[in-house]
């Protein structure tokens, strides 16, 4: 910026002075040129005689410094002093040397504290430019004190320097900077956070086994050069205490010593402090290096609201040892009070803990920044955002000028009246009243702000519940009927057990505590469900298998809107509720942006669910990730129907997409995988061909996967490459039996899926895969394939591998379904299939929506027909409802028959993906309360009505099938008489 800070200045406190700032501005006054003092310039010297005496005396011990500083631009006369002070550990041989360092390091830091303080208190920076600029010297400080102290030791012998210009050059040794001088948001008279560590196998070729010593001691000596005071002051008070257990561990650590302390017993406040951390001096490859790998202690996987819990413990620690809990102007402080500093840090780093791993962009040192990524990402408000951040700006602003009146490290404000009438106008206020009022409104939104966080929740019972051993009070059975909860008493019964332990899951005392701490409302959650006894019994019954759940109880203590979401999969759906208690971190999907913003194309779908994989270490990982991917998409699939947000057939559609993801990234893994083993077969060819729901894309929560794995390759090339080389034939049917063990071994993850790989040529009496000209020769005129088999060909869909295999076996299929065929016929072989399904598996009743009669099966085996008959191949892979549409288009159907019959398909195939979803056993009666879900689900009234809506389409289906089959033999025997 041009100017002058003389030119630029533009006082930020009243004109109004004392007369004893009057006669020291007057005794002073000759020591500067005629013409300097300018009325803004006097006004600024006033205010500082006035309010700052360490502001004041820098200024008389050196009038002609202050006269240079203020004769030149501040951002100039800034880059200065730290070019200095990095330039004074240039040449380091002795003990005399380093004394000579710590003079010219205090004569630097007493020139930039005056510095900030006029352009801070002058109006030519803000609170930005004022903490970059106090962190920028800091950084210069630490690294040049800590070449000074390497050359000392390269020149006594106990080190060797790589690069003696450099000497922390691949030394293995760094600094890193925490707290506000890591954020970059150091405070006027800050300490500075620091931690020392060196990578080990880097620090052997200059310290040799001695690194261990010879670092501690440079370490120690650092913080002594920098924080002795002296005649001429101090550098920076340095602060060694956030390393691993300060009170036993040397001040240089081993990075080695670091990984494992932080990954086996770090804190969710060590993590805190971590997000702020940044290589300042030293080894800075090293250092970054070290914080790269130390990410995952820092950033978990998952959204993790634990944190939250801690973190606000933490803050309670403070008040109720410091007694900061309430807000009295005078006396009161700033940071660590309430609706102060530290408030508005945890709010903003408890969030980046939470949110973070998942979402790169909050990883920000620096807390304003770090607010606004909050609100860009949709977790807090632009109201928050901007409340914090004008809180933040005060409250920093406020500091500073508390520390400015005496170069101390304090945030407290003054206690006497007096005291605090006069700092209220150094910081700008006509009185203290303007000022008391300022304060207490950002502390109030502060205030508020961190409460919705941390302090929402615990206290939302609608009358008080007890849940001792004893009887039932009858004030708790009232509480639970007012709740919703018909049956109070088997209620109170099912959480006195849980409070007692009587689960494994709730006996550990962080478990027994959450739960505890936020039970009336979990209560109050599941009370609003449809069947709130229902959903409790859901939750004990998951409580019963799970094999500890604290961490599921953090996460719905800290989030009342994943509270509601999962009363609402208690009550509807059990397999979501099991997979929450499996895997409770599932439930931070809900709760990212995307939730209300649901994809279905394939190429979304792959791209999400590789993304959740990432980069695996080792095939074992690579299993338990794509489970976990699967699960949780699969999961966020089965929430968003629960909530309305998508339709059954999008919800099929989605599942279909994981499932297709899955199965070509597995494919692309364990290709890999055989070839390091076996090599590639040269010229060799594969793919994957899904078949029923899968193929059609209407997969449910619990469907199987129907594939075909089909291969070809060089005949004249038959053996792989690798070091154990195997033949063609060999080779794709093993990778075939790894694909199928990839996607259906159970891992500590659980299952990926169940495969059904029946549906192929030959059936289960053949290889795991079929070479391309085989499956050809299956289907081709004359071939063994039946004409179910034909059928089911039409609902075939190439899910991964070779492009070119996939376009011949499509044209292969397509020969197949244009193949010309008597409708009659084939109409007879479907019913006598249809008549053999029925005999040896039957149906277990009117809730069977697959096998009762006029249910799905018969509409996918019309539309199987209809496909082949009317040799529709742009229907290939497509669901029944689409296959029928076209069917009426074309005239192979009636048109009205066509439509009656796509409306049924679509209640009887939307009511199967919600018995799929809600109920653990479709082919059984389901439970009253199961059957109004579905019923609300389909916009009926109740169960009564949804049962009476499926025996009416079925009996549509049934007397259509009828009509239909007598129109194609009368059309049949039409064409017999006429001849061909």
């Amino acid at each position: 910026m041009d100017g002058t800070l003389r030119e630029r200045l533009r006082p930020r406190f009243p004109p109004v002075a004392s007369p004893l700032a009057r006669e020291r501005l007057a005794e002073i006054a000759p020591a500067f040129p005629d013409g300097f003092l300018t009325p803004p310039l006097r006004d600024l010297l006033l205010g500082l005689a006035d309010h700052s005496e360490f502001l004041w005396q820098s200024v008389v011990r050196a009038p002609e410094r202050f006269v240079a500083l203020v004769e030149q631009a501040p951002e100039a006369a800034h880059a200065d002093l730290v070019a200095g002070q990095r330039a004074a550990g240039a040449s380091c041989a002795n003990e005399a040397d380093l004394a000579a360092i710590g003079k010219r390091f205090r004569a630097n830091r007493n020139a930039h504290a005056l510095l900030v303080a006029l352009a801070d208190l002058g109006g030519a920076w803000g609170l930005d430019a004022v903490t970059r600029a106090l962190t920028e010297f800091a950084d210069a400080s630490v690294a040049a004190g800590l070449d000074a102290l390497l050359r000392r030791a390269a020149a006594g012998g106990r080190v060797r320097l790589v690069d003696p210009d450099a000497p922390a050059r691949a030394s293995g040794l760094f600094v890193l900077g925490l707290g506000k001088l890591g954020g970059g948001e150091l405070n006027y008279s800050s300490d500075i956070d620091l931690v020392v560590f060196y990578d080990a196998a880097r620090a052997e070729a200059v310290a040799g086994a001695e690194a261990k010593a010879v670092f501690g001691k440079v370490a120690q000596d650092l913080g002594k050069l920098l924080s002795q005071r002296t005649a001429d002051g101090y550098v920076h008070r340095v602060d060694y205490r956030l390393r691993p257990d300060p009170g036993s561990t040397a001040l240089a650590l081993s990075t080695a010593y670091a990984f494992e302390y932080y990954q086996s017993i770090g804190q969710d406040w060590e993590r805190a402090a971590f997000i702020k951390a940044r290589a300042i001096a030293g080894d800075i490859e090293a250092g970054d290096a070290f914080l790269a790998e130390l990410g995952p202690f820092i950033w978990r996987r998952h959204f993790d609201f634990a944190a939250i819990a801690e973190i606000h413990a933490l803050k309670r620690q403070i008040h109720a040892v410091r007694g900061h809990d309430e807000i009295a102007v005078e006396g009161h402080d700033i940071k660590i009070g309430r609706g102060g500093i530290r408030e508005i840090e945890f709010f903003a780093q408890t969030q980046q803990l939470v949110f973070g791993g998942r979402q790169p962009a909050l990883r920000s040192r620096r807390t304003v920044e770090t607010l606004g990524g909050l609100c860009a990402a949709g977790w807090i408000d632009a109201r928050a955002r901007d409340e914090l951040t004008e809180a933040y700006t005060f409250l920093r602003t406020i500091e500073h000028r508390l520390q400015m009146l005496r170069d101390e490290q304090t945030q407290r404000l003054p206690s006497d009246p007096n005291a605090l009438e006069g700092f209220a106008r150094f910081c700008g206020f006509p009185t203290r009243a303007a000022f008391d009022e300022a304060l207490l409104a950002h502390a109030a939104r502060v205030q508020g702000h961190y409460a919705l966080l941390f302090e929402g929740g615990a206290a939302e019972a609608a009358a008080p519940l007890a849940f001792g051993p004893g009887e039932a009070e009858p004030a708790t059975l009232a509480g639970l009927e007012r709740l919703g909860f018909r049956e109070a008493a088997r209620a109170h019964g099912i959480v006195r057990d849980w409070q007692l332990g009587r689960h494994g899951a709730l006996r550990g005392g962080r478990a027994r505590e959450i739960l505890s701490d936020f039970l009336p409302a979990l209560l109050t959650a599941l009370g609003g469900t449809p069947d709130p006894d229902a959903a409790l019994l859901t939750l004990d019954r998951a409580f019963a298998r799970m094999p500890a759940a604290a961490e599921l109880l953090a996460i719905l203590r800290s989030h009342e809107r994943l509270r509601g979401l999962f009363a609402d999969l208690l009550g509807a759906s059990p397999l979501l509720a099991e997979t929450v208690g499996r895997s409770p971190h599932v439930l931070d999907a809900v709760l990212e942006p995307d939730f209300i913003a649901p994809v279905f194309g394939p190429e979304a779908l792959a791209r999400q669910y590789r993304a959740l994989v990432g980069e695996p270490a080792t095939h074992e990982d690579l299993l338990d990730r794509c489970r976990d991917a699967a699960r949780r998409m699969g999961f966020v699939t089965g929430a968003r129907l629960v909530s309305g947000l998508i339709t059954p057939a999008q919800a099929g559609h989605a599942y279909a997409g994981i499932a297709d993801a899955a199965v070509g990234l597995v494919l692309e893994a364990e290709t890999r995988r055989f070839a390091r083993e076996h090599g590639s077969v040269p010229r060799g060819r594969c793919c994957v061909l899904a078949l029923g729901r899968l193929g059609s894309r209407q997969l449910t929560a619990a469907s199987d996967l129907d594939l075909v794995v089909v291969y070809d390759f060089d005949p004249d090339a038959r053996m792989s490459d690798g070091p154990r080389p195997l033949d063609a034939v060999v080779a794709y049917n093993r990778l075939a039996q790894r694909l199928v063990a990839a996607l259906t071994v159970p891992t500590r993850r659980g299952r990926l899926y169940r495969v059904d790989l029946r549906l192929r040529p030959f059936g289960s009496h053949a290889p795991p895969a079929v070479q391309v000209k085989g499956f050809a020769a299956y289907y081709a005129e004359g071939g063994e394939a039946e004409a179910w088999e034909h059928m089911a060909l039409t609902r075939a869909r190439i899910v991964a591998g070779d492009a070119s295999l996939a376009a011949e076996v499509e044209g292969i299929i397509a020969d197949v379904v244009t193949r010309p065929r008597d409708p009659a016929s084939l109409c007879a072989e479907a019913g006598a299939m249809r008549a053999l399904v029925t005999k040896a598996r039957g149906y277990a009743g009117p809730h069977d929506l697959k096998l009762a009669p006029g249910g799905l099966f018969d509409l996918d085996f019309l539309a199987q027909a209809l496909i082949l008959a009317g040799h529709l191949t742009d229907c290939v892979g497509c669901e029944a409802g689409h296959v029928l549409h076209r069917a009426g288009e074309r005239g192979l159907i009636p048109p009205e028959a066509a439509e009656a019959l796509a409306q049924a398909h679509a209640v009887l195939d939307a009511a199967a993906q919600w018995q799929r979803l809600t109920l653990e056993d479709a082919t059984k009666p389901p439970p009253a309360n199961a059957a109004r879900r579905i019923a609300h689900a389909m916009n009926l009234p109740d169960a009564r009505a949804l049962a009476a809506e499926l025996r009416v389409q079925r009996r549509s289906v049934r007397a259509l099938l009828v009509a239909l089959k007598a129109t194609l033999a009368a059309r049949s025997g039409r064409r017999s008489r006429s001849g061909p």
